[in-house]
């Protein structure tokens, strides 16, 4: 009885390895498109906006004030301040358990004086530290801190780039990882954008970590397929590493999933949103993309 089931597990992953074998340039299409739309997305948006993304205060400079209170209407404030502020941002903070509003987060280019006047002529009551809390970032400031974000993002990716190479000496898996890296950032922004989500500064520190999150999976399914040969055949060890890798992104996908529904900061939420949608395409890039490339690669070489 038990040869016979292990005859039938035998048999199924034969079955799968062979539809792999057969359909795994296939496979590639889906993520080879995602990369190309959203390459065009962003030079699109760039032609249109004269940057690859949408800012909030903390890198466009600005007043943000939370207003502590669950009687207040989004809509009707959004809508009293727009006429005055084109650029407002208002957003409503909600307790985990009860789904009510407990606090809404106002964000405009204008002075705190200027906003404050006309939320307290909004509200009929004055906003004091009891009841509200401002924070403003000047325009040279949040300047400097995109421009200071956006050199680490470069200088994490070059030298991630280095590594790899260090790593595998093979120009062609080196590229693979590295295209791979690149469209986990690409794709993520061009979704956050097209949802019109305004980044903070946390939210670019949130592709800073998405470079990381990455790097580990690429890196493990390419040092398992080339470096541990005597771990089995060429598709036994794609889908070794497939398997140890799948519980490593869902297992963060899940953690930061529940934080994101959990946490009432703005900040927080845009960190775990900008990671959630990361993962979510790193899983189609690193085993739609990467793993295809890889298999591609070894097959050409020769490599079982």
């Amino acid at each position: 009885m038990e040869q016979s089931d292990e005859h039938q597990k035998s048999q199924i992953s034969h079955e799968q390895k062979s539809f792999y074998d057969k359909y795994y340039k296939t496979f590639l299409i889906i993520p080879v498109l995602m990369l190309i739309f959203s390459g065009v997305y962003l030079f699109s948006f760039y032609s249109q906006n004269g940057d690859i993304m949408y800012k909030d205060v903390t890198l466009t400079g600005g007043t943000s004030i939370t207003i502590y209170s669950e009687n207040i209407s989004s809509n009707e404030i959004e809508s009293f301040l727009k006429p005055k502020f084109g650029d407002v941002v208002v957003r409503s903070l909600t307790d985990i358990k009860t789904g009510k509003t407990i606090a809404l987060s106002v964000e405009t280019a204008s002075t705190p004086e200027e906003l404050t006047k006309e939320l307290e002529s909004f509200l009929e009551y004055s906003l004091d530290e009891t009841n509200s809390s401002t924070e403003f970032t000047g325009d040279a400031l949040s300047k400097s801190f995109y421009k200071e974000l956006m050199r680490a993002i470069f200088i994490a990716f070059f030298f991630m780039s280095i590594v790899v190479f260090i790593l595998f000496r093979s120009p062609l898996p080196c590229l693979y990882v590295i295209l791979c890296a690149f469209s986990d950032l690409i794709i993520p922004l061009a979704i956050v954008n097209y949802f019109g989500i305004s980044l903070s500064t946390a939210g670019i520190a949130a592709f800073l970590m998405l470079i990381g999150y990455s790097v580990d999976t690429d890196i493990l399914l390419t040092t398992r397929v080339l470096k541990r040969k005597e771990e089995g055949t060429l598709n036994q060890r794609i889908f070794g590493a497939m398997k140890t890798g799948l519980t490593m992104t869902l297992t963060a996908l899940v953690a930061v999933a529940i934080a994101y529904f959990i946490v009432i900061s703005p900040t927080l939420k845009q960190v775990f949103l900008v990671l959630s949608v990361g993962l979510i395409v790193d899983l189609i890039i690193t085993w739609g993309m990467n793993a295809g490339l890889i298999k591609w690669y070894c097959e050409r070489k020769g490599y079982r």
